[in-house]
Formats: C-alpha cells, structure tokens, sequence
C-alpha cells in the first residue's frame, strides 16, 4: 500500500488545477488521470469540446502557470456578447469596455486548458501523476480511503478528491446523493470553417425549441451551438454535410454568414445535477462531481476553477493553522462558500432555459421588455456583467 496526503481522482481540467494550487503546501499529491490530452498541434481543426474562460477563470489559470501555456497554443477573446430574441434591435450587447475589461472572455477548446493544466503540475516536484490509471474499486473510509489501480497498486488517502466529472465514482463510493434531471433537449455542436476572419463577438438567439449560439474562435473557425429536441437533433445529426450546412444556414440568423466548410459535429444530452453534500470526513467534490450546469451561458468549468480556487485556499489555510486539512469541519467552510453559489447560478441558468425556450404570449412580451431593460440599464449592466465574469465589483 502506498500512503497519499491527497488523492486527486480525475486529472481533467479542475482535477490538474487543483493539484497544482495545492502544490507547495508541504502535502504529498497523487493526480490519477485514465488517459493523457492528445498533444496539440496547430494544423489540427478545432475540437468540439470547448469552454468560454472568464476573466476571473483566467486570473486563476495565470497564477498557476497554465495561461502562458494556453495562449502558446489558441485561443479566442470576445470582447462582446449579444444576446436577443427574433430581433436584434430588441436584444442586449455587452461590452467588455463596459465592465472595465479587456475582454469578456477566451473561447478554448477543453482539450488545450487540460493540456497547459497538466504541464504545470508535471513540474511539481510534490505531484505524482500517474496517466493511464484505470481504477478497478474504490473503498470509501473517513481519511483512509482506498483506491486499487488495475496493475494491483493501492493507493490509501487521507483526503480523496472526486474530479472525476458528472457520473463520479468517488462520489459514488463515499454514498453522496444527488439531484438530477435531464433538460427538454439536446445540443447539436458543429466546428465550422467560416467564410470570414476571427469575430471578437459571440452571440445566442433564444427561439421557442432553444438557443443558437455562435462561439468564435482561432482564425476563420467557429463553434455553432443549436439547442433542440432531442428527435429534432436527431435528425440534423443524420443529414450530410451540405444538408447540415444549409440547415444553419436556413434557421440561424442572417448574422452567422457563410459557413465554408462543417469539419466535425456531435451532440449531447444536457442534465442538472447537483450533490447532497460536498464534503464527508477525508472526501470532498469538485467540478462536475459536485454540480452540473446547463452550457447555456458556458459557466460550467467556471464554476469549476471557482472551486478550486476556495478549495485550495481552505486546505491551506487549515495546514498553515496546524488544523486536519482533511476533517469535514475544515472542508464545510469549502461547501459554505460553494455550494450556495454553485445553486444560484444554476437557478439562474434554469430561468433563461425554461423562460425563453416557449412562444407564451405574455412571457414572450416580459421577455423583450427585460433585454431592452438591460441593454439601457448602465451601472448596473456593468455590476452584472463583472458578477457573470467572476470579478470583484
């Protein structure tokens, strides 16, 4: 058996942050991760996989190191995002200039945060990362628990980490519960080659079966993002390229321009969750272990690196103060300051889904009157669009 201070199950975006925000703080860290980020290459189209990093997320990825790494490879400022409903002009734009940034954001595919991530904590002379890792059972016992890797290794915990993404084997294993349920549709992605240059705006129309969302990215690609009905995506999934295409092109807006070629297209279901509890005696949850999100407004590793950040400051402080880092009375002041936000933005998220994805009369007019409310809202407008970037106000 070989005894760990912290056991980090999931090595994907937040699971590779959060080792190397607790590096240096005198703990001994294992990173188990199944399979390595394929190297980046810059002749490689677009992944479909990609996440909208906030500025505080940046910052965050900054001071780790990670940010240098992923701006050496790509990614994609956007300095305004649109957002309206049949009309444009009865819509709201947010400008970063507004907010007192430089920009709203960075579109980057999941697979290059990862790749910088990882790179940082394989500097760390206090992280082991052991990739591939394949977990054959997990034994849950409060700052003891056990973990039997498929080459007969046995790794003992004092403090577990499940970073292990939504359907959680950790969390399964320590018996948190959560609530779920699917949302009343799918999400089409398609990766685009576009028939202009790199856009610094990225917009979402909200119709009756769901949004359409246009995400810029490197050079002249895009993300395309159609939310629908689970037949409907269905059948678009089915069609021919040249079919796909002029399917955009027929029900997105006169806004997206020419699409010059589809280089790839996937879709998945879209599901809340959220755990019972975060933390027990020796196991705590981050990322999507913890909370899923609807992709609506791409806050979903947000809320991830938000957690690593509390996360990592609550064990350090508990081992600056001599105190168990991993007590479940030191690890519910993480679940605190958590839990309740990662709830608020998920409700919030769950009112524009089901608020706007409906041709009701009176919600339809409430809904434009509230878009031209924001557009002209001035201060506020600012405190909103810092409070969604994660910045100080």
């Amino acid at each position: 058996m070989e005894y760990v201070d912290i056991l980090i199950v999931g090595g994907g975006m937040v699971g590779s942050a959060l080792a190397t925000a607790l590096s240096g703080k005198g703990l001994s860290i294992t990173v188990l991760e199944q399979a390595a980020p394929q190297p980046f290459d810059p002749a490689q189209a677009p992944d479909l996989r990609v996440s909208a990093i906030s500025p505080a997320s940046a910052s965050l990825l900054d001071g780790l190191g990670a940010w240098q790494h992923i701006l050496a490879m790509r990614a994609a400022p956007y300095r305004r995002m649109q957002v309206w409903e049949d009309q444009e002009s009865n819509g709201t734009l947010f400008d970063a200039a507004e907010a007192g940034v430089e920009a709203l954001g960075h579109i980057v595919e999941n697979r290059i945060v990862q790749l910088a991530t990882t790179a940082c904590l394989q500097q760390k002379s206090d992280i082991r990362y052991l990739c591939p890792a394949r977990i054959t059972a997990i034994v849950y016992e409060p700052k003891a628990s056990r973990v039997t890797l498929e080459d007969g290794t046995i790794l003992v915990a004092r403090l577990l980490v499940a970073a292990d993404g939504a359907r959680s084997q950790v969390r399964d294993a320590a018996g948190i519960g959560i609530t779920s349920w699917d949302y009343p549709m799918h999400a089409l992605v398609a990766s685009c080659e576009m028939d202009y240059g790199q856009q610094d705006i990225t917009w979402q129309r909200f119709t009756a079966t769901g949004p359409q969302a246009f995400l810029p990215l490197t050079g002249s690609h895009a993300s395309l993002v159609w939310y629908n009905t689970p037949t409907e995506v269905k059948r678009l999934l089915a069609l021919s390229d040249e079919a796909l295409v002029s399917a955009f092109c027929a029900n997105f807006p006169q806004k997206l321009g020419g699409i010059r070629q589809l280089l790839a297209r996937g879709s998945f279901a879209l599901t809340r969750r959220h755990a019972a509890c975060y933390v027990k005696d020796g196991v705590v949850l981050a990322g999507d272990a913890a909370h899923t999100i609807h992709p609506l407004a791409g806050q979903g590793v947000n809320l991830g690196f938000q957690d690593v950040a509390v996360l990592a400051e609550v064990i350090g402080r508990a081992v600056s103060e001599g105190r168990d880092f991993a007590d479940a009375s030191v690890l519910k002041r993480y679940e605190r300051r958590r839990k309740p936000a990662n709830l608020a933005m998920q409700t919030s998220m769950d009112a524009f889904c089901y608020g706007f994805s409906n041709n009701i009369g009176p919600l339809k007019a409430a809904r434009k009157l509230g878009l031209k409310l924001a557009d002209k809202a001035g201060p506020l407008k600012r405190e909103v669009i810092r409070y969604a970037l994660g910045l100080p106000r």
